[in-house]
């Protein structure tokens, strides 16, 4: 299996579900560490440049 950015978003998007289901108190810092993670994914190739 190939770990590219396809099969990496639903796999953390997975575990940061069970995290929320286990520990709601956490769901601002995952949610946080997602956006930031996912906003930096995105704008890496322009940030290249």
């Amino acid at each position: 299996m190939h770990l590219t950015l396809l099969t990496l978003q639903p796999l953390v998007a997975l575990i940061a579900g069970i995290l929320i289901l286990l520990v709601p108190r956490i769901l601002n810092f995952v949610v946080a560490i997602y956006l930031i993670i996912i906003g930096i994914t995105g704008l890496w190739p322009h940030l290249l440049r």
